[in-house]
């Protein structure tokens, strides 16, 4: 009998972060980006997080709408702020903090489309991933990890298109492509059932 592989650590947080980084220029800066956090588990508690970035190279160009704010705080510093498309970028310099009245996921991340859309501060954000692909399942190294401390074992499903609306405005740019884990996706798709384990 195969013995069960556990993953050494501690686990600090588990949930779901679908996200999406737009672009103009598939060579250029990205120009809309969003990263949303459903978690189950965490020292905060749970709770429900949307880092917007409207404006990704600008000081004060993004907004976090929560039900959690302790919990968001500690995911944008630990986490979020380590990832590769949004480490160093202007916009998380006055990050502003705002109440989410309101998360409604929507549609079947087995297909077609996918939508997570989020009300507060005066705003209705929507999230759409859409021609979803196949699932995949995987566990990075603490190396390769996106905080590059932690194991992150995770299921993504990648997409051909995805949008940002804000209050029915639709902002700029597409997903370009990129490959996790030997798979051919963009730089929108859905993560779900992700655990951060601290070795």
């Amino acid at each position: 009998m195969t013995e069960s592989f556990v993953v050494p650590g501690q686990v600090e947080w588990s949930g779901e972060n679908p996200g999406i980084s737009l672009k103009l220029d598939p060579n250029g800066p990205f120009t809309a980006m969003a990263s949303f956090f459903r978690v189950i588990l965490s020292p905060h508690g749970r709770g429900h997080a949307l880092v917007l970035a409207r404006q990704p190279g600008q000081a004060g160009g993004a907004l976090v709408l929560t039900d959690n704010e302790p919990m968001a705080r500690w995911l944008v510093a630990n986490y979020l702020s380590h990832f590769a498309a949004w480490r160093g970028l202007p916009c998380l310099d006055g990050l502003r903090y705002a109440k989410a009245d309101k998360v409604s996921p929507s549609g079947d991340p087995a297909g077609p489309s996918y939508s997570e859309t989020v009300r507060g501060d005066d705003l209705t954000v929507a999230l759409t991933w859409s021609g979803l692909g196949a699932p995949f399942c995987f566990a990075h190294p603490p190396e390769n990890s996106a905080t590059g401390a932690h194991w992150m074992p995770s299921l993504f499903v990648g997409c051909e298109t995805a949008s940002i609306t804000v209050n029915g405005e639709r902002l700029p740019g597409a997903p370009v492509p990129r490959m996790v884990a030997g798979h051919p996706i963009s730089t929108a798709m859905l993560a779900f059932a992700e655990t951060w384990v601290r070795p």
